[in-house]
């Protein structure tokens, strides 16, 4: 709810006034008022200055400058207005119920994000990377956990290869541009193959999940193994999972093992987010209104329609990308003005819109259920 107005000279403009102004301005994802919503909170006003917070449910919110630029505007037009100060705040939602018996689990992560694809050699780790230094350019603190157990991609990908400090039992994560980083990469040499069985794995990720010192963050992207072996299992059955998103090419063999991971998520219960399709075409820089979609086309989108889920857009093959992931330099990083940098960022902010909808969801429900208890 909005705050109590303050005001310095009789006849000044009113709170009700501010919120009437502002009540035009409506959350796309929500379809509301963010009147409506009680995102305006603490309006202060002091002669013809009018101060007030408009608090957002994630710092990564895709329309957080239209929404400030908006209500200024909106504001200041208010006759007596001299100045409108707005101050945007978030107090990012968790996705989902956590009970006592799970907060040992990621306790300070408000959404994990898991990145999924039923075969290796999709770029499964180039989205996930992305998607992370995507939310983190939005504002949100953001961690990566590699759980890809044998084939570990985020050292190579952040070009970070130290070893994680450990203190009382706690294992401090790295950090690259800015993003809290995890792989078992970090504990290996580069001749150093993994050979272990399910109970090892199972150990091994149950710590990643436990014992690493993650602090708050908005977001962590989980960097899933491809297929739907225990290391997927595990991760869906012990994280507290806000939802997945599945990478695929359009190849009818990527299609087919795309399927099988979206059933798995199906089966525990985590919301899929939707499926992206990564190197779905090439643009020739000489010919940069052609496309060639040399794994076939469509591939993405029919799945992701079959299955009734959303199709979450096409990621270009770009040349850079390889170049960049093999120095440490995500395509984020490497060249963020490239048509596939501007795909992830998209992904970002349609990630955060569907978790910030599922967000309001649980608490709806779970102020519903709390309200029948008290009946």
């Amino acid at each position: 709810m909005a705050g109590t107005a303050t005001s310095g000279t009789p006849g000044a403009v009113s709170e009700g006034q501010v919120l009437d102004a502002l009540r035009p301005i409506i959350d796309p994802d929500f379809n509301k008022s963010i009147v409506e919503l009680g995102f305006v909170k603490n309006v202060a006003i002091d002669g013809g200055r009018v101060a007030f917070d408009i608090e957002l449910t994630t710092p990564a919110c895709p329309v957080k400058a239209e929404f400030e630029r908006a209500a200024r505007e909106r504001v200041e037009a208010l006759e007596g207005v001299t100045e409108a100060a707005v101050n945007m705040t978030s107090q990012t939602r968790p996705s989902i119920p956590r009970s006592e018996s799970a907060e040992a689990v990621l306790p300070g992560v408000r959404h994990t994000i898991a990145v999924a694809s039923g075969k290796g050699g999709v770029g499964k780790s180039t989205t996930a990377i992305n998607l992370a230094l995507a939310l983190r350019a939005s504002g949100a603190k953001v961690g990566l956990l590699d759980a890809d157990v044998y084939g570990p991609s985020v050292p190579l990908l952040t070009g970070v290869h130290e070893r994680p400090t450990a203190q009382n039992r706690r294992i401090y994560p790295l950090e690259a541009y800015g993003i809290e980083l995890m792989s078992m990469g970090f504990f290996l040499t580069d001749e150093s193959p993994v050979i272990w069985r399910g109970p090892m794995v199972h150990g091994l990720i149950k710590q990643f999940l436990t014992d690493v010192e993650w602090g708050e963050l908005d977001y962590l992207v989980i960097d899933l193994p491809p297929g739907t072996g225990d290391a997927a299992l595990t991760l869906t059955q012990m994280a507290p999972l806000s939802g997945a998103v599945i990478v695929t090419t359009s190849n009818e063999l990527s299609v087919v093992d795309a399927r099988k991971g979206l059933r798995m998520f199906e089966k525990v219960e985590v919301p899929v987010l939707g499926v992206v399709e990564n190197m779905s075409y090439f643009t020739p820089p000489e010919l940069p209104d052609k496309k060639y979609y040399l794994f076939g086309q469509g591939g993405g989108k029919r799945i992701a329609d079959e299955l009734g889920v959303d199709f979450l857009g096409e990621v270009p093959i770009d040349p850079r990308v390889v170049e960049g992931g093999d120095k440490g330099r995500p395509i984020l990083i490497h060249a963020p003005d490239s048509d596939a940098a501007q795909a992830f960022r998209d992904l970002s902010a349609t990630v955060v819109r569907k978790l910030a909808v599922l967000a309001a969801k649980t608490s709806m429900v779970a102020d519903a259920n709390i309200t029948w208890v008290k009946s």
